[in-house]
């Protein structure tokens, strides 16, 4: 089969029926907030010099950043299930953008860790809407349009961390963060602007609460539901781990600059914007097993080699390998989508994201500690241990 055939398909199915400019202003928001996102771990080292944070209390922040992305996600989902998705993303932008403000205004740490918050906040408003929403759009390409929509995330991610990196350099870190504010504007106004009002997920029906709160203790109950919710926890946990503090590894502990440290960064989420596509359509094709293997395995050699490399070569390989990583989103998340009902799948996909991703951001804080401690090669020794754990436990309960 051609690929680039395969991949036209695939974009002009996803294209068709009305729905392009709509997946365009999902995916290019989430962009926007996943680049905003990214800027922390760029801009960490430059944190720490001017709030005066050590590598504990520095991760203490990025936790904090990662605990307000989950705990708005609950909510969000609910909402979802009773509203419009537009207007739940177009707030979460707004609430991000206003959290950015207040980043860049931050006179004390306190007001810098409370902004930081807040961008968390507004971000975990979008993640479960985006996904109710392109649910009901494309029921039967969920796993290629949320592939797609990933893949713009990590274009962000890709985009965004270097230009912040420069901007802080040449003039200061709050340039860096400042520059979001103005995008994060639009992308609000987009959604309200090119998004229906109403999806099939919206409370139209009449669905009753106790009912949908039937659906969502039947649907949890499922084993695979709650087997793919530990797989996504003990993912977030490394995932978060290792950006929180990737950039700042290579400047301290390898023979990096600060420029350089910050293109490898970027190169990581650049790797993302083809294996997020690849990775959904997988699952659409040969289902999660085999999808999630190919995806995890990668990081267990790289996260495992990563101590012993120095050269820039060495680390955009193991780079490249770890980040491999960023299909599993595509995956999972497709899965849980497609295995709660309608009625209930914004609140069911909160209910497993904002608890998965409330424990996952211990993860920062913790390997921070690690590192102050002078175990920073080991604490990437343990990111490698349990990525190998996911793909063991997923090779032994899936079946073919």
């Amino acid at each position: 089969m051609n690929p680039l055939a395969s991949i036209g398909r695939e974009a002009k199915a996803l294209w068709s029926e009305g729905r392009g400019p709509s997946l365009g202003a999902i995916a290019g928001t989430w962009g926007l907030l996943l680049g905003t996102r990214m800027i922390y771990p760029v801009l960490l080292p430059a944190l720490r010099d001017d709030f005066g944070l050590s590598l504990s209390v520095a991760g203490l922040l990025v936790t904090i950043l990662w605990l307000g992305s989950a705990l708005g996600q609950l909510p969000s989902g609910i909402l979802a299930d009773r509203f419009s998705e537009r207007s739940v993303m177009a707030t979460g932008t707004l609430v991000a953008a206003l959290g950015v403000t207040l980043v860049v205004a931050a006179p004390t740490a306190a007001v810098l860790f409370a902004a930081t918050a807040l961008v968390g906040v507004g971000q975990s408003l979008y993640p479960i809407a985006r996904i109710t929403i392109l649910t009901d759009m494309y029921p039967d390409r969920i796993g290629s349009a949320l592939g797609v929509t990933m893949a713009t995330g990590d274009f962000g991610q890709t985009v965004v961390p270097p230009i912040a990196g420069t901007l802080a350099a040449a003039i200061a870190w709050q340039a860096g963060f400042g520059m979001m504010v103005p995008g994060l504007l639009v992308g609000s106004l987009a959604l309200m602007v090119v998004l229906p009002s109403q999806t099939g997920s919206t409370d139209t029906d009449g669905t009753s609460d106790d009912n949908r709160l039937g659906e969502l203790i039947s649907d949890l109950r499922e084993g695979d539901v709650l087997f793919l919710a530990f797989i996504l926890f003990l993912y977030v946990l490394v995932w978060q781990s290792f950006t929180g503090f990737y950039p700042t590894y290579l400047t301290e502990e390898k023979p990096v600059s600060k420029p350089t440290a910050s293109l490898l960064f970027s190169l990581f989420f650049a790797f993302g914007v083809v294996i997020k596509p690849a990775a959904g359509a997988a699952y659409d094709r040969i289902g999660p097993r085999r999808s999630l293997v190919a995806v995890l395995s990668g990081p267990v050699v790289g996260l495992g080699l990563l101590p012993f490399v120095d050269s820039l070569p060495a680390l955009v390989v193991i780079t490249a390998l770890v980040s491999t990583m960023l299909g599993s989103g595509a995956i999972t998340q497709s899965f849980l989508s497609e295995a709660f009902s309608e009625e209930a799948r914004g609140t069911g996909l909160g209910v497993v994201r904002t608890s998965t991703a409330t424990l996952g951001a211990a993860g920062p804080v913790l390997f921070g500690v690690i590192a102050e401690r002078g175990y920073f090669d080991e604490g990437y020794f343990l990111l490698a241990g349990l990525m190998a754990v996911i793909v063991v436990l997923t090779l032994v309960f899936f079946e073919e």
